[in-house]
């Protein structure tokens, strides 16, 4: 059972863990010493060189425990994440899901870590590729998916031979314990793996500056703002290291004049104030061209109205708090910016009480000026309006990130051009879907401010393994390439 682990922190740790849902105290997480971080890495490397020479079917069969465990346990964990982070309910579930699926991918995926065969110029040669571990995988994670983010990195990193060091966030300490409890479930029932193949530190900024720093960790998957990423990537890099960055999005949704709006207002209430607008692919920006806008308007202005917000544990809420007080400083802040730049706000207003608790807003710009450019991490959506279609395209490009966007039109001609070289400049691009609620069997990631990087499907797993080109000559000769002689 993960709630009486988790009673066990209540009293021992130095961290206080507050729920979103009203403010109060509810653990005291353990906090990992940062003087202890060297033998964390020097445990990690001695895991890797155990790690790498088990086969990969083998590896994948730790995780398809993993898998089996958060089957067992998904009621417990969803219900954690609803307490500490005040996702509704079935959003926490849905988390829980997503770590589920990501097992299930990277089991198969154990028996697929393909290369290539390529062939060479030079007679009586065979030239390869192959795909071999590269190490210890830092794996630093956001408040606002917990669990999920963890196990996109670390089911993938495993079955490519690598171990896992994780940093939460300091506000998610709890829901990480757990995870941390399941997975030496699964560790438990398979029996030979090394010590320290995925330790968990928890605490503040020099435990994820010492991940950063260190050589003994090839790659650094890091999810949160832009301004971390900024500090991160450069790190990383400096050290010839790998960094996989997610990390902001200012994600639109072009509506056209053919568009299905009962589809389009669907998609827009869910993708602007699901998680309370605490997603990378939230809707922050509604493109929509002029012809629609007021009965667009009036359709959304309906639906917000009928949304409940409150207590994400109660049957029938859709909207839950903000993370904590911040969050919700800084939604009204921006909210004031927007209408010092003659945005007409309706919505986004305080509710008394315990518990960051914000009304979703609804923002009508003049222009995209530079607040709407910014991302804020809450239930924002500007509203923009254009005339024709390579304004639009512009308008949705025309921000630092990169990560989502969506457009909603049954014109096929609309539809291919947001989808080709000349549209969405963005990683995942969507036509008649919102822009969140990615699914596992697609590379996940953005470009520009969004970091560039890739998590969980498709071929993301080469992030977290080397590449190296091998060639056999089976000849009694000795050709060079490219034809040069150079005979002794």
């Amino acid at each position: 059972m993960i709630s009486p682990l988790l009673s066990l922190f209540e009293t021992q740790g130095t961290l206080p863990v507050f729920s979103p849902i009203d403010g109060a105290e509810i653990a005291r997480a353990p906090e990992t010493d940062p003087a202890l971080m060297p033998e964390v890495l020097a445990q990690a490397t001695r895991a890797f060189h155990a790690w790498r020479e088990v086969p990969a079917p083998r590896r994948g069969e730790l995780v398809r425990l993993l898998g089996e465990e958060l089957r067992a346990a998904k009621e417990e964990l969803g219900a954690l994440v609803t307490l500490e982070v005040g996702k509704i309910t079935s959003e926490g579930l849905g988390e829980v899901q997503e770590m589920i699926d990501i097992c299930d991918f990277a089991v198969g995926l154990s028996r697929q870590l393909y290369g290539l065969t390529i062939a060479s110029e030079r007679p009586g040669h065979r030239m390869a590729e192959t795909w071999l571990p590269i190490g210890p995988v830092g794996i630093i994670t956001a408040f606002n998916f917990p669990v999920a983010v963890w196990a996109w990195n670390a089911a993938l990193a495993l079955v490519c031979g690598n171990p896992v060091i994780w940093k939460p966030s300091e506000k998610t300490p709890l829901t990480a314990l757990a995870t941390q409890r399941i997975f030496e479930r699964a560790l438990s029932r398979f029996g030979d793996a090394p010590e320290g193949l995925a330790q968990l530190v928890i605490g503040g900024p020099a435990l994820g500056a010492a991940l950063v720093a260190s050589k003994a960790v090839p790659v650094i998957s890091a999810t949160g703002s832009t301004r971390m990423g900024s500090v991160v990537g450069p790190a990383v890099m400096a050290r010839w290291g790998r960094p996989i960055l997610e990390l902001g999005g200012n994600n639109a949704m072009i509506v056209a004049p053919s568009a299905d709006l009962d589809m389009a207002v669907r998609a827009i209430v869910f993708g602007a104030v699901g998680t309370a607008g605490q997603r990378c692919t939230s809707l922050r920006r509604l493109i929509v061209h002029r012809s629609l806008r007021d009965d667009l308007m009036a359709r959304l202005i309906k639906a917000y109205a009928s949304l409940a917000l409150g207590d994400p544990r109660k049957p029938g809420t859709l909207i839950g708090p903000l993370i904590d007080q911040a969050a919700r400083a800084r939604m009204l802040a921006q909210l004031d910016r927007a209408r010092t730049e003659g945005g007409v706000v309706h919505g986004g207003v305080a509710l008394e009480g315990p518990g960051a608790y914000v009304t979703p807003a609804l923002v009508v710009m003049p222009a995209q000026t530079e607040t709407v450019r910014e991302e804020t991490f809450a239930p924002i959506l500007y509203v923009l309006t254009y005339d024709d279609f390579p304004d639009a395209i512009a308008l949705q490009n025309d921000v630092p990130q990169g990560l989502s966007s969506c457009i909603f039109t049954l014109n096929l001609r609309e539809a291919e051009a947001f989808l080709s070289a000349s549209g969405s400049d963005c990683g995942i691009a969507n036509v008649n879907i919102g822009p969140s609620g990615a699914e596992i069997g697609g590379a996940f990631g953005g470009e520009k401010e969004t970091g560039g990087g890739r998590e969980s499907g498709s071929d993301a797993w080469r992030g977290y393994m080397r590449r190296q080109t091998s060639t056999v000559n089976y000849s009694a000769k000795l050709p060079l390439a490219q034809g040069v002689k150079f005979d002794v």
